[in-house]
């Protein structure tokens, strides 16, 4: 194997991932901040909890809906003009949410977020993609997954932290200095818009099979991990609704070939498929584990909610210390190697969650959280630059859509999984609480463990002359 030359992180690259980071590090983040003020926020605003739970859900489908537009979008009107818009509405709507006087206004100015925060992400990774080039993947993605890193991680503690010292109005607040900032940087910092299709045209019933598909599916899965079955009229008319709009849409998206909303021949690219199901795979083993150690820190060891919070914060820093390694390694050596590497590293953090007892030492659980993190660095980075390291710019806009398409599902498709999985056990006859959670981890162990088949068929590094 012959090693790939690597490009110089020229400052015009290193300003451009320095600004997608800082304004989509809220919008992640919003997406977990709120799960630990329902209780808090249906008090106050005098709403059940069925109805304030709309709170997240509204969030979550909005970023959902909003996802299979931002290739259509980025190609018509341009990166920065769509980044610039999207953050605008986010900033507006945390502004708004901060504002909010009963539960249905909440709901409404979260669906504004949502909106913003779906274009954000995929955007950004648009720009830096196209921006860097196949030599500099890794190292651009390795920051703008920053974000998608932490978020997990630091959402309920950000968000517990707040809401012992401060008002549930400012965990929506404390997004608009952030995002600001960003705001301000973008207008000096990004490039103008150099890549535009000003007659593209929207596939509008792809837009309508696809969207709403996407939300259905999400807002099963979402009642399925709530309640813990899939029985419950919700989560069925959502996930079958769902599956048949997907469905739907992948028919139509086959016939029109490339003037569909998402071009599905991608998946015809080796490189872009593996990276995707490797990602796909993880996520759902991972987010799983980010549902279940919390429950765990709270059902077994009766700890509070900051500090079932913190207990995932040490995942955070250990991708946080990988990260810009696996940049690095996969520019210089493929993804494939830190790829495996970091999976391997995961996985073993997670058999350490499954040894876990009645009554284990919180050192024990945070070394281990600890070691999954550093796996965690490793993984994100170099995988999502392997799905556009063989693509030619003009698929970028469409093969991120794609690849946050199945992102967001399999997060979503983890937590409802395990949700299932732990809700089996704990009613199962005899079985004792921390064995249950210990059998739902080698659960999520096996699904990350899935991603090592197309992860290991990921192309190594080629040498490259110019």
């Amino acid at each position: 194997m012959t090693l790939q030359r690597t490009e110089t992180f020229d400052p015009a690259l290193r300003k451009l991932s320095v600004v997608v980071a800082l304004g989509a590090i809220m919008t992640v983040l919003d997406a977990t901040i709120v799960n630990v003020a329902v209780h808090v926020l249906g008090r106050d605003l005098h709403a059940t909890l069925s109805t304030i739970q709309w709170v997240i859900t509204g969030y979550t489908l909005a970023l959902s809906m909003t996802i299979p537009l931002t290739g259509w979008a980025t190609q018509r009107f341009g990166g920065r003009t769509v980044w610039l818009t999207a953050l605008m509405l986010f900033i507006g709507g945390s502004v708004l949410c901060g504002l909010a006087w009963s539960a249905v206004s909440l709901i409404a100015f979260r669906v504004v977020q949502g909106i913003g925060g779906g274009l954000l992400m995929p955007v950004g990774q648009t720009m830096l993609a196209r921006a860097a080039g196949p030599n500099r993947l890794g190292r651009v993605m390795a920051v703008v997954s920053i974000p998608a890193m932490l978020a997990p991680a630091l959402g309920p503690v950000l968000g517990g932290a707040l809401l012992d010292q401060l008002s549930w109005r400012w965990m929506f607040y404390c997004n608009v200095p952030v995002c600001a900032i960003a705001l301000i940087l973008a207008i000096r910092l990004l490039p103008p818009d150099g890549e535009r299709q000003a007659d593209s045209r929207l596939d509008t019933l792809g837009l309508a099979l696809l969207s709403p598909g996407l939300a259905l599916f999400v807002y099963g899965l979402a009642q399925v991990g709530e309640h813990g079955r899939v029985d419950s009229a919700g989560a069925f008319a959502g996930l079958v609704g769902g599956a048949g709009l997907l469905v739907a849409f992948a028919v139509h998206a086959l016939r029109r070939a490339d003037r569909a909303l998402v071009d599905l021949r991608l998946f015809a690219d080796r490189g872009f498929t593996s990276a995707v199901l490797a990602i796909f795979c993880y996520s759902i083993g991972m987010f799983g584990m980010f549902i279940l150690i919390p429950l765990y820190d709270q059902s077994i060891r009766h700890a509070g909610t900051l500090d079932a919070g913190l207990l995932v914060a040490p995942i955070g820093v250990g991708a946080i210390l990988t990260m810009p390694l696996a940049g690095r390694l996969a520019d210089k050596l493929g993804a494939r190697v830190p790829g495996v590497a970091g999976l391997l590293v995961a996985l073993a953090g997670m058999v350490l969650f499954t040894q876990v007892g009645r009554d284990p030492s919180r050192w024990w659980l945070a070394a281990a959280a600890f070691v999954i993190g550093l796996g965690h660095g490793l993984i994100t980075p170099s995988i999502m630059a392997a799905a556009y390291k063989t693509l030619p710019r003009a698929a970028i806009p469409a093969a991120t859509t794609g690849a946050n398409i199945m992102v967001r599902v399999g997060s979503a498709l983890g937590a409802a999984i395990l949700a299932i999985v732990l809700q089996l056990r704990l009613d199962a006859a005899g079985a004792h609480p921390a064995t249950a959670y210990a059998g739902s981890f080698w659960w999520a162990f096996g699904f990350a463990a899935l991603a090592l088949i197309p992860a290991s068929r990921l192309a190594p590094a080629t040498s490259r002359t110019g």
